[in-house]
């Protein structure tokens, strides 16, 4: 990786684009002021990513996850593994799945109106409020950019939630996902439940059939009006985004689980799945992955 060329050409971009580039979509009742807070804001949590990724970069560490797996999604093969069928909780990972359900489930075109009861999960996003009228789209956005909770749930309540979820888990047995259970649409509840094998054959299965869902994941430009009118950023988590190798994916945190990650990599131009399940740093055993595989 050109790290350092990237992150030069990144950070003119990107300074560029939000002082200099016209955003015809900015709310009118905004301030100058206001949008200069936020933007400053902005970057400098692009800022905080990027040293982030530059610090875990240097990590000269194993791979301390406690289960993990790396495939090539090629030919299946099996690159690197660490306890691949054994089961942990999954947190925000579970978004993978319920985005595909979603889009198996609800017609694309459907736009969702957002209830309260839709919106009691915790983490509520200020630009989605009860009586909003939001494309399942955005709804998606929402949930893999931010992993926005709220979207999530308002996406299952829209279905139906129980059905929702058996939908869910369905879907698990049709791609021979033996070892995965679910309870809900977000990953809030820690009996969510997969193995690193289990969550590869997702990951393969959104490749080829949903591509959609790993080109959402790597956006960073997303925005939405919050109920006064006034744009807010959906910032992405997966702090993979910025690289060019990053193909798509998801990550996740709970108490229990501390920091999971499912994703794919072009590594030497091979499309590699790589799930982490209990990892303290899932940056750096990514990394340290990568590695791996590169030598």
């Amino acid at each position: 990786m050109k790290f350092k060329t990237f992150f030069s050409l990144f950070f003119l971009a990107f300074f560029i684009f939000f002082f200099f580039a016209p955003r015809k979509a900015q709310a009118a009742n905004q301030t100058i002021t206001e949008k200069l807070v936020q933007q400053i804001e902005i970057i400098k949590h692009e800022i905080s990513v990027f040293q982030s990724l530059i610090s875990n970069l240097k990590v000269e560490r194993g791979i301390g996850a406690k289960s993990y797996l790396a495939v090539n999604l090629s030919d299946d093969s099996v690159i690197l593994e660490k306890n691949p069928n054994q089961s942990y909780p999954l947190a925000s990972i579970t978004k993978l799945m319920s985005a595909v359900v979603s889009l198996e489930n609800i017609d694309k075109n459907q736009t969702i109106t957002l209830t309260e009861k839709m919106l009691e999960s915790s983490g509520q996003s200020p630009s989605l409020f009860a009586g909003l009228n939001i494309s399942l789209e955005n709804l998606l956005k929402a949930s893999l950019i931010q992993s926005a909770n709220d979207a999530s749930e308002s996406l299952s309540y829209f279905v139906g939630k129980e059905k929702f979820i058996e939908l869910m888990n369905q879907k698990a047995k049709e791609l021979n996902m033996a070892n995965t259970v679910f309870y809900d649409a977000h990953g809030l509840n820690p009996a969510n439940r997969s193995t690193a094998s289990d969550i590869v054959k997702l990951l393969s299965y959104i490749f080829e059939n949903h591509p959609e869902i790993l080109s959402i994941t790597k956006e960073n430009n997303f925005w939405l009006p919050d109920s006064t009118g006034t744009l807010r950023k959906f910032q992405n988590i997966n702090n993979f985004y910025p690289l060019s190798e990053f193909v798509g994916g998801k990550t996740g945190y709970l108490p229990q689980v501390k920091q999971t990650l499912a994703s794919i990599f072009n590594v030497n131009g091979q499309q590699i799945a790589i799930v982490l399940l209990y990892s303290d740093n899932r940056q750096a055993d990514t990394f340290a992955i990568l590695k791996k595989i590169r030598n």
